[in-house]
């Protein structure tokens, strides 16, 4: 029903530009000739034009209308999942060591001397062997 309307909806806005593409304009437009009299005089194909543009006008509105009332109806779930899996099917990369990471504040030294099994120079100093 959606793509239906859908494709309704494209068809009423084509005509709708074709119509008002060819009613006269101050400037003579697109306009239609005609015979002087009868139902295609100038003033008869202007009304027809002005009725028509009217109707189509009026025919996309309340398509446009339907197709949101429509879209907002069907893409609503019926259920709401409240459970709490996860998909395992999605990797997950593995979380970074915290403990290799030295934390603001800390002496860089004593935390490379502490992570090789080194006790660490109680001023900071960089020992004569390196």
């Amino acid at each position: 029903m959606f793509l239906f309307l859908t494709v309704v909806q494209a068809i009423v806005a084509a005509a709708l530009v074709g119509v008002i593409l060819m009613q006269r304009s101050e400037g003579g437009g697109l306009g239609v000739g005609g015979s002087p009299s009868g139902m295609m005089s100038a003033r008869g194909a202007a009304d027809l034009l002005t009725r028509t543009t009217t109707v189509l006008a009026v025919l996309f509105v309340a398509l446009s209308i339907s197709l949101a009332f429509l879209a907002a109806s069907e893409g609503q779930p019926s259920t709401i999942d409240q459970t709490l899996e996860r998909d395992t099917s999605i990797p997950v990369a593995p979380a970074a060591p915290t403990d290799a990471v030295p934390l603001i504040g800390d002496d860089p030294l004593a935390a490379a001397a502490a992570q090789a099994g080194e006790e660490a120079p109680a001023d900071g100093a960089v020992p004569l062997d390196q």
